[in-house]
């Protein structure tokens, strides 16, 4: 089984209001405005990609070469996904409906009985995730963590060595508690 996952930004808008990153950065004139609103975007980016998120809206697109048909439920790559958005699922480039969903920060499906019965070759989920449509709806130790990672490259512009520039611990840890375990 191969699995390839494709987001897309449904918003234009940035998932971080800019004068609270700067006020973060002890940054007060507007000289640095560009470089800082790209270290907050890198930082969201890391934070997505850390955590298994979308902070904003954004639609997902899982592509699954070869799925096995025993098993029982499929674990959706990016969460959070809300319990009435249920994803459109296609097997074979054919709609397939006979799956439970559950949404949440770790959404999942669950096939049903003639899911079993079938051998696709590609199947593909499309669902959208995210916490909302701005920056307001991104909840609180998110916007703190991204903000968090934003300041350690700011303050380490052009490290000397790789070690310099890792993850901030707030992030590792906010990140962690989002991207949880699936069992």
């Amino acid at each position: 089984m191969k699995m390839l996952v494709h987001r897309t930004v449904d918003s234009a808008e940035l998932p971080f209001v800019l004068d609270n990153v700067k006020l973060h950065l002890r940054v007060s004139d507007d000289a640095e405005d560009g470089a800082i609103q790209n270290m907050a975007l890198t930082a969201a980016a890391e934070i997505e990609q850390f955590a298994q998120i979308a902070l904003l809206h954004q639609t997902i697109r899982v592509t699954v070469f070869d799925p096995t048909p025993n098993e029982y439920a499929f674990n959706l790559p990016v969460g959070p996904v809300a319990d009435d958005a249920p994803p459109t699922v296609t097997l074979d480039g054919e709609a397939f409906t006979a799956f439970d969903f559950v949404g949440g920060k770790r959404p999942y499906i669950r096939w049903l009985a003639d899911y079993h019965d079938l051998t696709p070759d590609r199947m593909t989920i499309e669902y959208q995730a995210g916490f909302g449509a701005d920056a307001s709806a991104i909840p609180a130790d998110l916007a703190q963590a991204l903000m968090d990672q934003a300041a350690l490259h700011y303050d380490g512009r052009s490290p000397m060595d790789a070690k310099s520039l890792t993850t901030s611990p707030h992030m590792a840890r906010v990140g962690a508690r989002y991207r949880g375990a699936k069992v």
